[in-house]
């Protein structure tokens, strides 16, 4: 609140100092303004529909491929002889960096966001599915095995479970990442979308709208990473036990 307060007398103001400015930044009250006219007009729920699709799609693909992948490599020392280094080497390459080549390798904009949402989320997931696989004791796969269970059983019974807690942290940062690729690649070659509407109200200089995009990007965000958090405590109540 003292943040909203100061940032609406610096606006209202039009508060100068010799590293920022706020001549042209709007007022809280007038992005909340502009969430409401939104909000009234209809055009707020076809950009957010947009999104979602888009984030849901790549989200969901890199969820898949990631989680499998990573048990893979964690499991089998040949995939991990394969793969980890080549996937060391993708990884530092940010999902933005990603955008031209991914334009030039798709044949619809749709199709390109979506690939830049899978891989601005496929790392996050791949990488804390890797480490939770490779951090379950042995002593239990050991006591598995010597009760009878074969390799799909203690995949099923032991691996996963005990994995379940890091995949779901990679699963939310993954989330969060995802709607950062994304929004840049709307920014970039998007028609509808969060994103979209951030960067043409930039262009058309309307101003709140800009804050207001913003505010809408972080709230979609938290609440999809809270969901995914949400999910995964459901899903391993051992662990709220054990604390």
């Amino acid at each position: 609140m003292a943040l909203l307060a100061a940032w609406q007398y610096a606006s209202l103001s039009k508060a100068h100092f010799s590293f920022l400015t706020f001549a042209f930044t709007p007022a809280p009250t007038q992005v909340f303004d502009s969430l409401l006219e939104l909000s009234h007009s209809g055009r707020l729920l076809s950009h957010v529909e947009a999104s979602l699709a888009r984030v849901l799609a790549g989200y969901a693909l890199a969820s898949l491929f990631g989680i499998a992948l990573g048990g893979l490599v964690a499991r089998r020392p040949f995939f991990e002889d394969a793969l980890l280094t080549p996937l060391e080497l993708l990884r530092p390459i940010p999902a933005v960096a990603w955008i031209p080549l991914a334009i030039l390798m798709f044949p619809s904009s749709e199709a390109s966001m979506v690939f830049i949402t899978f891989m601005g989320a496929l790392f996050p997931i791949l990488l804390n599915t890797i480490h939770g696989v490779r951090d379950i004791d042995a002593r239990l796969i050991a006591s598995a095995r010597s009760l009878g269970a074969g390799g799909v059983t203690v995949v099923v019974e032991v691996v996963l479970p005990g994995a379940l807690p890091s995949i779901f942290t990679g699963l939310a940062i993954g989330m969060g990442t995802s709607w950062f690729c994304l929004v840049t690649a709307e920014m970039i070659s998007g028609q509808f979308g969060v994103g979209y509407f951030t960067w043409e109200s930039y262009t058309l200089q309307n101003y709140p709208d800009i804050v207001a995009g913003m505010a809408i990007i972080g709230v979609l965000g938290f609440l999809s990473s809270a969901i995914v958090r949400r999910i995964g405590c459901a899903l391993t109540p051992w662990r709220e036990e054990s604390q």
